[in-house]
């Protein structure tokens, strides 16, 4: 099975964006993830990029490219995506230090989870908690 290895995530979600180098701004600024490749059409589109955060990554690209998956998305809304993070009161004031819209701040949930929510410039809602469930193959 892909990701038995422990060195790569098997799953990663993926976004459209209109600015899609504006989206890689924010997720790297506020939220900390890190550029792991950038690839760009002859416009200057993004065509395809991966940013990792922690052992997870999330792969995202510009709309309108006319791509398979562009037209497979065509009308789809914004998404919901959980990372997790050590520590959600840093990762919290870093998001809000780089403008992010705070949807819920820093909360401890009954589950034993602290967490909070933000949306990015695009419409999707990125929540960053401490709940990582432990996946048994």
């Amino acid at each position: 099975m892909a990701g038995d290895d422990g060195g790569r995530p098997s799953i990663y979600p993926t976004l459209l964006y209109a600015d899609a180098k504006a989206a890689i701004r924010q997720l790297t600024e506020a939220f900390g993830f890190t550029e792991v490749s950038v690839y760009e059409g002859e416009d200057g589109r993004v065509m395809h990029a991966e940013l990792a955060q922690g052992n997870g990554a999330v792969m995202l690209g510009s709309k309108g490219t006319g791509s398979a998956f562009d037209e497979a998305m065509k009308g789809a809304g914004p998404c919901g995506v959980y990372v997790v993070v050590d520590d959600v009161d840093a990762h919290h004031r870093r998001a809000q230090e780089h403008g992010a819209e705070i949807l819920l701040p820093p909360t401890d949930q009954d589950y034993g989870s602290r967490d909070y929510m933000a949306r990015d410039a695009e419409g999707h809602v990125w929540s960053f908690g401490t709940y990582a469930p432990e996946i048994r193959g």
